[in-house]
């Protein structure tokens, strides 16, 4: 099983203007968040997860409860607080790509804390953490305290996912991201994050600063480029996309980490030493096996995510 950790929330799309009342906007509200969407992903994928958050006592938290537990993710490590649900206001662009509006100050799924750290048996193979949770206090401490007690003995996966809005000090993220870096094996991130963090530096030494830790291997998404694999075993290269018609890229790099992680736990390599011995044709299979993934999500509106019998 993988514990999944971060923020749950709801996002907020804008429907295009059917015409109603200058006073009236239309929207579509979907339950998302970087880390529920790979918790979730993970299911239907055929992974057992299970989501360490916090999520609201209020009719959204309800729902993003209700949302889990159809997806069969376990709540053994979700608590309930008195405190409001993020919300993301999203906007479409043109390319398909999103932009982000957050209301989540003071919301439920920041509240985890140093006391709330659950203890944790064999069944949780790995430990998988990302997006603003990374940033946002008192959570960030929390998660962080959580994978140095544990990248030791578990697998621990990182995406930064960049998100600005509800964070917007550059410089904190780039700390952020290389305390979590530092107790990483695998490290997913988009191009677009890498030269938010880092625009004066090439991505192969971003890469190999990681890689001079306790990260074994660093994947950069490239978008319709598809994605650059960084080995510490195999050296670096790329692979190319699948050409799909977008109907939006939401979810496509939840997709990605969750089909990285299926691979490895369908193959029995999801640890720190399994990660190790992975050939090179096995993280070529592993990438292309995730592209894959994120190319169904990309033909989808919203972050819907794909099932395993979806997928070759």
């Amino acid at each position: 099983m993988f514990l999944v950790c971060g923020e749950a929330l709801f996002d907020f799309f804008t429907l295009p203007d059917n015409g109603g009342p200058a006073n009236a906007l239309d929207f579509k509200a979907i339950a998302g968040g970087s880390p529920f969407n790979v918790a979730v992903g993970l299911r239907r994928l055929g992974v057992d997860s299970a989501f360490f958050a916090g999520l609201s006592t209020d009719y959204l938290g309800r729902r993003l409860r209700n949302v889990l537990d159809k997806e069969g993710v376990r709540d053994d490590f979700l608590l309930d607080f008195d405190a409001p649900t993020t919300l993301a206001m999203v906007a479409v662009g043109a390319d398909g790509s999103p932009v982000y509006s957050f209301r989540g100050e003071g919301c439920a799924d920041r509240q985890l804390r140093l006391h709330h750290l659950p203890k944790l048996d064999d069944s949780v193979r790995g430990i998988h953490v990302g997006s603003f949770s990374l940033v946002v206090q008192p959570i960030a401490d929390t998660l962080l305290a959580l994978v140095a007690r544990e990248s030791s003995q578990r697998l621990i996966s990182l995406d930064p996912n960049v998100r600005l809005n509800p964070a917007p000090d550059i410089q904190q993220w780039r700390e952020q991201i290389s305390a979590f870096a530092a107790h990483a094996h695998l490290i997913k991130v988009s191009d677009e994050d890498l030269h938010l963090l880092y625009p004066e530096q090439a991505p192969q030494a971003v890469a190999a600063s990681w890689l001079n830790q306790r990260c074994q291997l660093v994947i950069l998404t490239r978008g319709g480029e598809g994605a650059s694999l960084f080995s510490r075993q195999h050296g670096n290269w790329n692979i190319p996309a699948q050409k799909v018609e977008v109907a939006d890229t939401v979810g496509a790099g939840d997709t990605f980490q969750a089909a990285l992680i299926t691979y490895l736990t369908e193959h029995q390599l999801d640890t720190p030493q399994g990660l190790t011995s992975l050939s090179r044709d096995q993280l070529d299979e592993m990438a292309r096996f995730a592209i894959s993934a994120a190319a169904v999500t990309c033909t989808r509106t919203g972050p819907d995510l794909p099932y395993r019998n979806q997928l070759g």
